[in-house]
């Protein structure tokens, strides 16, 4: 599989056509490269700043932890109480505590454009690209509202502070939780600027803001007006971004407190109010707003999407390459509506009249025909991810494997199993080397991929072939064949030609040395993901 230099069709869901082209960056990967006089100052700052910052950041959360006790007394879920001179002090007091804790953390100046809208003119606020923890800044600055899960407000000291701020929580033990969530947001939207703002995220997770993803709609279903915000970190080296390949959570804190000044750039857009048509259609309404934060940030907008997110991150003995063809693949399958509601039986199917073909090659027509779609711009777009010699032809057994892993990402060998299917020879079962190069290559989406160790490990009696059965076994004995055979033959798996080598930072390794990413189990590429599950759970709260 390869992207094309050039794609038909760069419209969005709505049909109307992108101002920028689509990101060829993956916005879930964020890798990090330090010059030898970065790692000394990170090194110098670890012994020095760090310590001072973090103590100080915890002394603030300490100090704003009984004001924001005593603003939440006597306070209801579902009324808003007038805001008396008391109230209105703690709430300057909390405000002053956090901007110290900032100022602490190395954010002296916070550069405010715009002018924040009144709760009665916009209820919502929708804020964008969403890509630390760090974005908590404008919470603190504004006090809005925003929707959290509903065991934070059970954490010691943490969970008082965000009781004060009225958030709206979601509680994942109550099956109806995401409808009355929509409903209580809907109720506080049209309160006529009674409630505090909301602040919400629409991403819904962190990205490493190369390009704006998918909104969802939940800002987006009260059809009120909203305030777009967009936000910045203009910093020549980003510690910032905490997304889901690269530096975990902890150490983007430490790298970030290491660093004498970071920047950050808050710009308020005029209000958006929705048309009829959007207030009936929320996904139009979202899309429109996107497409303004998009401008102002001057970042390319793209359909992928948490989902997206998820496929680049499942567990399973093929993990995708931070460079994956697969992401797009499977942004084309959501837009084109290619994804099976039985997976297991169409999958079958098409596998069953990928063997028949033998290998023949399809034009577009006859690609067209396979799926039973029309012929169409974006169904050229997926065409073209295939047609790797630009000779207007594709092999379907590449499309069947390809859609086996976005439909069934940490099922591996089923996809192996679907794949022998269609490729082996009718008299021996077996495959090739060059056949097992084009099915790897195609369920990591890669363009180039060399298996010759890994084929001759597995082809040990020298025959040429192997079969499924063979590999099955290769498997069961080496979980870790990857790291074996494929990382030692084909050095890009680790991080696409645009992004360099990833660095894995630590405490315990103050020379800031370039480190080989973790080894995991069953992984095509390393993992990268955050070893606590609570760190994947907060980048999931919107």
């Amino acid at each position: 599989m390869r992207l094309p230099s050039h794609r038909q069709c760069a419209t969005e869901a709505d049909g109307k056509k992108m101002d920028q082209p689509p990101p060829f960056r993956n916005p879930f990967v964020h890798v990090l490269k330090f010059s030898p006089l970065e790692k000394a100052k990170i090194a110098l700052m670890t012994v020095t700043l760090f310590p001072i910052r973090l103590l100080i950041a915890a002394f603030m959360m300490l100090l704003a932890w009984p004001f924001a006790f005593l603003g939440s007394v006597g306070r209801s879920e579902t009324v808003v109480e007038p805001q008396c001179l008391w109230r209105r002090l703690v709430d300057i007091i909390l405000k002053i505590i956090m901007r110290v804790m900032w100022f602490a953390g190395g954010f002296h100046w916070i550069t405010v454009k715009g002018q924040k809208a009144l709760p009665a003119e916009a209820p919502i606020l929708t804020l964008a690209p969403h890509s630390s923890y760090f974005d908590a800044i404008p919470v603190t600055m504004t006090m809005a509202s925003i929707v959290m899960k509903a065991e934070s407000k059970d954490i010691p000291v943490w969970g008082t502070l965000i009781k004060f701020i009225r958030p709206v929580f979601v509680s994942r033990s109550d099956q109806d939780s995401r409808k009355k969530t929509v409903e209580e947001i809907k109720r506080r939207a049209h309160s006529g600027g009674e409630w505090p703002q909301i602040m919400i995220f629409p991403e819904g997770t962190c990205t490493n803001r190369s390009c704006l993803i998918t909104f969802k709609p939940g800002a987006f279903i009260p059809a009120v007006p909203v305030q777009p915000v967009v936000i910045r970190y203009p910093n020549k080296l980003d510690t910032i971004t905490w997304t889901w390949q690269g530096p975990a959570a902890f150490e983007i804190l430490w790298l970030t407190l290491c660093q004498l000044h970071n920047e950050f750039v808050i710009e308020f857009l005029p209000i958006y109010t929705p048309s009829e048509e959007e207030k009936k259609n929320p996904a139009l309404f979202a899309i429109n707003v996107r497409r303004i934060m998009a401008k102002a940030l001057g970042v390319p907008i793209t359909d992928y999407s948490f989902e997206d997110c998820q496929l680049a991150m499942a567990e399973g003995q093929l993990r995708l390459p931070v460079d994956t063809c697969l992401l797009e693949f499977a942004k084309l399958v959501r837009r084109l509506g290619l994804k099976p509601r039985n997976i297991e039986k169409v999958l079958q199917e098409y596998g069953n009249r990928a063997r028949k073909l033998e290998g023949q090659k399809l034009d577009l027509d006859d690609f067209a025909q396979f799926l039973d779609v029309p012929v169409s711009d974006m169904l050229q777009d997926m065409f073209a991810l295939f047609d790797e010699h630009e000779d207007n032809c594709m092999d379907i057994r590449e499309y069947v494997v390809a859609l086996s892993v976005v439909c069934r990402p940490a099922n591996t060998l089923e996809t192996m199993k679907l794949a022998f299917k269609m490729f082996e020879a009718e008299e021996d079962g077996a495959i090739t080397e060059m056949e097992l190069a084009v099915v790897l290559k195609t369920a990591l989406g890669v363009t180039h991929l060399s298996v010759s160790r890994l084929f001759g490990a597995i082809d040990s009696e020298d025959t040429g072939k192997i079969t499924f059965d063979k590999f099955r076994c290769f498997l069961e004995q080496h979980p870790d064949f990857a790291e074996e055979y494929l990382h030692t033959e084909n050095p890009g798996l680790y991080s696409g030609p645009c992004q360099g080598h990833q660095i894995k930072t630590s405490l315990s390794s103050l020379s800031l040395r370039g480190t080989a990413p973790t080894k995991t189990s069953n992984g095509i590429c390393p993992d990268f993901t955050h070893n606590d599950t609570i760190d994947g759970l907060l980048k999931k709260h919107n």
